[in-house]
C-alpha cells in the first residue's frame, strides 16, 4: 500500500463504528468513512465533543453539527498551503492521501527539471488544486481543469496562499472530456497527466461521468495528448471494484503498449493512530516514462 505519511497538520486518530477522528490542524473533526466496519472502543476524549461531527443519514446525505469551527482555516504539508471548510457531503475541500502521489509527481518534475527539461501537466477533474499546486511549485506548467467553478476558484486560493508564480498555472472551468477532445483537435501536447475523477458527477451544462463506463475511453483519448517527451501518467479511483490491478491493466494496454515504461499499481492509505492500522482510500495506478 502507497502511504501518505508525511504529514504533521492531519492525522487519522482513530477510527471505529463506520467514523474516523481526524485532526486538521488544531481543528478536530469526526466524519463518516465506509471502510470502517470494525466497531472497537472509542478511548479518545476528542470523539465526545470534536469541532466539528458529520451525521449521515439513512435517507441519504447528512448534516454537520459544529462546536467552535471556524468557516475557514489553513494547514499546510510541506510547503504548500490550503485553505479549508466544511460543505456538504462532509468534504473539507482537500483528499490528505493523496499526498504521496503529489510527493511522486513532483519528485519526476524535479528531476527532469535538473536536467534541463520543463514538464507540462494537465491536471483533470482537478478539484481544489493539491496536485496542481504540488507540481507548479516542483517547476511544471500546470493546466488545471475543473467542471466546478467554485472548486477551480478555491484552487486559485490555494495556489496563491502556497506562493505559486501566476504564470505556472492555467485554470479551466469545462467538462474534462470534452477539453480533452478539444486538446487533441488543437494538437496540444503534455508530458504528464494526473486524472483524478469521481465515482459519479456532472459537467458544467450538465453532461454525466460514470467512473466504470467512461474511463476506459478517457485514458485512450488522453493517450493521444502525450508527448514526445513524456514524464508520467497517473490515475486515482474511488470506485468500488476498480482495484489497482484493474488500473494496471487498462494503463498497460493503453500507454506500454504504446509509449513504453511501466505501470504500477497499489491501494492508497493513511496510517491511523490509535489503533495502529492503515485506512484504505481508494486506489492508484502510475505510468512511468523511461525518465
Amino acid at each position: 500500500m502507497i502511504l501518505a505519511d508525511k504529514w504533521k497538520d492531519y492525522e487519522v486518530l482513530d477510527a471505529s463504528g463506520g467514523e474516523k477522528l481526524e485532526r486538521w490542524g488544531k481543528y478536530i473533526l469526526v466524519r463518516p468513512d465506509p471502510q470502517i466496519i470494525w466497531d472497537t472502543p472509542k478511548k479518545d476524549s476528542r470523539w465526545k465533543a470534536p469541532n466539528g461531527h458529520y451525521y449521515r443519514s439513512d435517507k441519504g446525505g447528512g448534516h454537520w453539527e459544529f462546536n467552535d469551527l471556524p468557516e475557514e482555516w489553513q494547514i499546510s504539508y510541506k510547503d504548500l498551503i490550503f485553505n479549508l471548510k466544511p460543505f456538504s457531503f462532509k468534504h473539507t475541500g482537500l483528499f490528505p492521501e493523496q499526498a504521496s502521489n503529489w510527493d511522486f509527481a513532483a519528485s519526476i518534475i524535479r528531476r527532469r527539471k535538473e536536467s534541463g527539461k520543463n514538464t507540462k501537466v494537465l491536471n483533470l477533474f482537478a478539484y481544489t488544486g493539491g496536485a496542481t499546486i504540488s507540481a507548479a511549485k516542483a517547476g511544471a506548467h500546470v493546466t488545471h481543469v475543473d467542471a466546478s467553478k467554485g472548486m477551480t476558484g478555491w484552487a486559485k486560493e490555494n495556489a496563491v496562499a502556497s506562493g505559486v508564480p501566476h504564470e505556472s498555472c492555467r485554470w479551466i472551468v469545462d467538462d474534462c472530456r470534452k477539453y480533452v477532445e478539444r486538446e487533441i483537435r488543437r494538437g496540444n501536447k503534455y508530458d504528464a497527466v494526473i486524472l483524478d475523477p469521481p465515482s459519479y458527477g456532472r459537467g458544467p451544462k450538465g453532461e454525466v461521468w460514470k467512473m466504470e463506463h467512461d474511463i476506459f475511453d478517457l485514458i485512450k483519448t488522453v493517450s493521444q495528448l502525450i508527448s514526445d517527451d513524456p514524464a508520467f501518467v497517473i490515475l486515482n479511483a474511488y470506485t468500488t471494484g476498480l482495484q489497482p490491478a484493474v488500473l494496471s491493466y487498462m494503463m498497460e494496454l493503453i500507454l506500454v503498449s504504446k509509449y513504453g515504461g511501466r505501470v504500477e499499481s497499489d491501494e492508497v492509505g493513511l496510517p491511523v493512530t490509535v489503533p495502529d492500522l492503515i485506512l484504505p482510500c481508494g486506489a492508484t495506478g502510475r505510468w512511468i516514462a523511461d525518465v
